[in-house]
């Protein structure tokens, strides 16, 4: 992907139908900053392109806050204004998350001091690298973009949105996709020589027809790749929280798995408590589970090897709400 085409393409769909000199004027300069900026001359920093965005009368916060779906960031509700240098590096290290900064300059191929300068504030990103820096550490450029301006004003990001979409379409309709992804990357599965329709269909308890319609599907998107007679899968992200019904679908389907592994007598953690509380204690208990959501994604982050093929179920609801 070609950032910086990226960049400029981006600019261009936030200015709109006004001129340059126009709309150079409206954010504050004297000078065509503009026409500087989209022919990639010299490029905006992080921070002066979210005060751009505001300047469009778009809704900032909101954009980014459907970056994130229904997730709560806090440094979302540390910050105000999100347009500044403070907020944008907030950003970037919520994006690092627990990835090394040396890992995360190595993914972007950027300098990791330049990178530990901008993940500090001491210095701002130009918008390219801003972006550089996003896609390395979430692999969600294209779902950030278009939070902000339709995809169809971004030429170069036109088909990865429409392979995107082709992903998130093909996961409700194969949701065993997720499974099979995982599969891929078990130890056992790598010790094999070839790839042995059937293997992935005995170790996850499902049809062969379904392991076969999942490979074709994952091949077809470009999620998968054969290499050295195996499967590997293509790192990339089909986040669901740009798609509410997509993410309720998947939720329903591994609660029905957790119901027939359940009914089927199989091992596993299965419990429940059907209790009685007050409003605040509820929202204690709700905190707590996130909490541990939280806790259960870095344990699986740094777990080595892959052995297992694991679902956890999260349920906590009200029955009179």
């Amino acid at each position: 992907m070609d950032i910086e085409r990226v960049a400029r393409e981006f600019l261009v769909a936030l200015r709109g139908q006004r001129s340059q000199v126009a709309w150079s004027r409206r954010l504050g300069y004297r000078s065509n900053v503009a026409y500087t900026w989209e022919a990639g001359r010299r490029y905006p920093t992080a921070a002066e392109t979210f005060r751009a965005v505001q300047r469009t009368g778009l809704d900032l916060r909101g954009s980014i806050e459907r970056f994130y779906g229904h997730e709560t960031r806090q440094w979302l509700e540390e910050h105000d204004d999100l347009a500044t240098p403070e907020a944008v590096a907030a950003f970037m290290r919520d994006v690092k998350g627990r990835t090394p900064t040396s890992e995360l300059a190595r993914q972007a191929g950027l300098s990791r001091y330049a990178v530990t300068r901008w993940l500090t504030g001491q210095t701002q990103p130009r918008l390219p690298d801003f972006f550089t820096l996003v896609e390395a550490g979430s692999l969600r450029l294209v779902d950030l973009v278009t939070c902000f301006v339709p995809p169809e004003d971004v030429p170069t990001l036109v088909p990865l949105w429409k392979r995107l979409q082709a992903r998130r379409e093909g996961a409700g309709r194969y949701p065993w996709t997720q499974a099979v992804l995982r599969a891929l990357e078990v130890s056992e599965y790598l010790e094999l020589k070839a790839h042995v329709d059937g293997w992935i269909a005995r170790r996850l308890g499902i049809p062969l027809e379904e392991e076969l319609a999942c490979l074709e599907h994952l091949e077809l998107t470009g999620q998968i790749e054969r290499v050295d007679g195996r499967f590997r899968a293509v790192p990339l992200a089909v986040d669901t929280r740009q798609a509410p019904g997509l993410g309720q679908l998947l939720k329903a389907h591994w609660a029905r798995v957790g119901v027939e592994r359940i009914e089927a007598g199989a091992p596993g953690q299965f419990s429940y408590n059907v209790f009685t509380c007050s409003a605040e204690d509820f929202e204690r208990i709700r905190e707590a589970h996130l909490a541990y959501y939280r806790t259960l994604r870095q344990i699986v982050a740094g777990s080595h090897p892959d052995e297992h093929v694991v679902v956890a179920n999260v349920q906590l609801f009200k029955l009179d709400p």
